[in-house]
C-alpha cells in the first residue's frame, strides 16, 4: 500500500495558547530571536523510518512523489542558530537538499521541466563500490509578468501565542513583501482565527493596496484559538472568488500549536475536497515552542501546496518575494518518479529521504493517486546510493520515468530517460558541483537525523566538499550560511 501522506491522531485545527498582547514590528536580529528553547512535545509516531537498502533482485523499482517543501531546513537553521541541535525526527533530507538552487539544464521544447542524471563514487559511502546517483528535475521559468492571475486567501492565527515579533510581526512583514510583488488585478483576502473566526478583509484587488496594508496594520494577537470555522471560512472565501484561469490558494500562517478543532480525518477530508475543486493549501510556519513541523508539512502535502518555515526577514523575502512565482504557479501536478535499476549492474539501492512520499509501484500509473506538484522555476533533486555488482561495466544503471499532469489536465503524460555508463564518472571529484554539494547537504541531514546509514559525524568532510564544489567566487550567501551551520552543529555534537 501507499504510505499515507498524513495521519493526524490528535485534534489539530487550529489553536494557539498563551497570553494576549500586541505584536512588535521591530525586529533587530534577523538571524534569530530571544525566545524560549524548542519544546519538541509533538506526536511523532507517524514519522517514517529511514529508507533501507533494497536488493535489486528482490525489487528493482523505486517509486515516489516529488516534494518541493523546505521547512525542515529552515527550522533546523533556526534551532542551530539558537544554540541547540534539532530533533532528529524533524530532519527531512529531501527538504534540506531542495532548499537550494542548482545549475541543471533548463527545459527546452514542450516539456515543463528538464531532467539531469549523473552518478559518481560516493564520498560518504561505506566502500568503493558505493555510488551516488542524482536525479535533477528543473522546471521551466515563468516571468513574473506572464504568470496566471492569483486568488489568495490568507488564514492567520492571531492567538495569544502569536504575539511575539518572530510570529505575527514576521507574518505581517512577509505579507507586505507579497503585496509588493502581486499584480494589480490579483486578489487577496484575510481570515483570522482566535477564539472565533472572522473576516478581516474580503477578497480585494491588489490595486487597492492601501486597503490591504491598512488591514495588515490592524492585526494584533490575543486569546485562545479555535480554527475549525476559520479554515472553512477561508476556503469558502476562495471558492466565492474562484478564478477559472488562475491560481486559487489558501495560505495558512501559524506557529503550529494545534490543540482543538477538527480531528485528523475530518480535516484531511476538508483539505482534499477543496484540493479536488482546484483550491490548494500552502502552509507557512513561524516561531518556536510547541511547533508541529511534521503536521505543517503534511497538511500542505494533502492540499497540493508547499510548506515553508519562515525564521527571518530574509526568508520571508525569499519565499514570498524572490520565489513568488515558484510558490504560486504550478507547471506540473501529481508528479511521480519511478526508477528501475538494472540487476546486472546494481546489486542494491537506497533512496535518500522522501520517506513520507513513497508510493506503491501500481500508484505510478494510477491517475487517481495524488502526488506532489512542481512550481515554475522549482528544482527537485533525488539522491540514491547504489551498490554496484562485481561485474558492473558500462551498461545502463537505471531507467527513470516521470509521470505528471498539465496544470488543468486530468490525465497524465509520461516520459523516460536512461542513465548509462557514460553518465557514470570515475571519481567523486569529477562529478558536477551540484552532485557534490547535494551529497554534502544530504550527509549533513543524515547525521542530524541519526541515520543508521551515516558514517558518523564527518562535519569536516562535509565542509571540505562544499568548499571544493563551490569556490569562494561562486558560493552563494546561502551556501556560506550552510557552512556556518555545519560548524555550529559540529561544536555542539556530543
Amino acid at each position: 500500500m501507499r504510505t499515507p501522506v498524513l495521519t493526524v491522531p490528535m485534534a489539530v485545527m487550529l489553536i494557539g495558547c498563551g497570553v494576549g498582547g500586541k505584536y512588535d514590528m521591530d525586529m533587530d536580529n534577523d538571524q534569530g530571536f530571544e525566545v524560549s528553547g524548542p519544546d519538541y512535545s509533538v506526536n511523532d509516531e507517524d514519522l517514517a523510518d529511514t529508507n533501507p537498502w533494497v536488493e535489486t533482485s528482490d525489487d528493482p523499482m523505486s517509486t515516489f512523489s516529488v516534494d518541493v517543501d523546505s521547512g525542515s531546513y529552515t527550522l533546523t537553521r533556526r534551532t542551530l542558530n539558537e544554540g541547540s541541535l534539532p530533533d532528529a525526527k524533524e530532519v527531512r533530507v529531501e527538504e534540506f537538499i531542495n532548499y537550494f538552487h542548482y545549475d541543471d539544464a533548463r527545459p527546452e521544447g514542450d516539456l515543463p521541466f528538464e531532467v539531469t542524471l549523473e552518478a559518481a563514487p560516493s564520498m560518504f559511502g561505506h566502500d568503493d563500490d558505493i555510488y551516488l546517483m542524482r536525479i535533477g528535475i528543473q522546471a521551466e521559468e515563468i516571468p513574473l509578468a506572464e504568470r496566471d492571475p492569483v486568488n489568495l486567501v490568507f488564514l492567520l492565527d492571531v492567538s495569544g501565542s502569536m504575539s511575539s515579533p518572530d510570529k505575527l510581526g514576521l507574518v505581517v512583514y512577509a505579507m507586505k513583501q507579497l503585496v509588493d510583488k502581486l499584480s494589480p488585478e490579483d486578489t487577496l483576502g484575510i481570515v483570522v482565527y482566535a477564539g472565533s473566526d472572522g473576516i478581516l478583509l474580503e477578497s480585494t484587488p491588489v490595486h487597492d493596496k492601501s486597503t490591504i496594508l491598512d488591514a495588515l496594520d490592524k492585526l494584533q494577537a490575543g486569546g485562545a484559538t479555535n480554527g475549525e470555522a476559520g479554515i472553512r471560512t477561508a476556503y469558502n472565501m476562495a471558492e466565492r472568488n474562484f478564478h477559472d484561469d488562475g491560481v486559487n490558494r489558501v495560505v495558512l500562517c501559524t506557529d503550529g500549536d494545534f490543540n482543538v478543532g477538527l480531528e485528523g480525518p475530518g480535516l484531511i477530508d476538508l483539505i482534499e475536497n477543496f484540493r479536488d475543486r482546484g483550491i490548494f493549501l500552502t502552509t507557512l510556519g513561524f516561531g518556536m515552542g510547541n511547533y508541529q513541523d511534521g503536521t505543517m508539512e503534511q497538511l500542505a502535502d494533502n492540499g497540493n501546496g508547499n510548506y515553508a518555515y519562515i525564521d527571518t526577514h530574509n526568508e520571508a523575502t525569499r519565499v514570498l518575494g524572490e520565489n513568488l512565482v515558484s510558490t504560486l504557479q504550478v507547471v506540473a501536478k501529481d508528479v511521480k518518479v519511478q526508477v528501475e535499476f538494472e540487476a546486472n549492474t546494481v546489486e542494491r539501492w537506497r533512496l535518500i529521504g522522501y520517506e513520507n512520499r513513497i508510493l506503491d509501484h501500481d500508484d505510478f500509473d494510477d491517475d487517481s493517486v495524488d502526488a506532489g506538484d512542481i512550481g515554475a522555476g522549482h528544482h527537485v533533486t533525488a539522491l540514491y546510493e547504489i551498490d554496484l555488482t562485481d561485474s558492473a561495466s558500462a551498461d545502463d544503471l537505471a531507467k527513470v520515468r516521470l509521470r505528471y499532469k498539465e496544470p488543468k489536465a486530468s490525465e497524465s503524460t509520461e516520459h523516460f530517460w536512461s542513465i548509462d555508463g557514460a553518465d557514470r564518472l570515475s571519481s567523486f571529484d569529477a562529478a558536477s558541483a551540484d552532485l557534490q554539494f547535494s551529497a554534502a547537504v544530504a550527509e549533513f541531514a543524515e547525521i542530524l537525523r541519526d541515520s543508521e546509514h551515516s558514517e558518523g559525524a564527518r562535519f569536516d568532510d562535509i565542509a571540505d566538499v562544499v568548499f571544493d564544489a563551490a569556490p569562494n567566487n561562486t558560493r552563494t550567501e546561502l551556501k556560506d550560511e550552510f557552512i556556518g551551520l555545519v560548524g555550529k552543529a559540529a561544536a555542539m555534537w556530543p
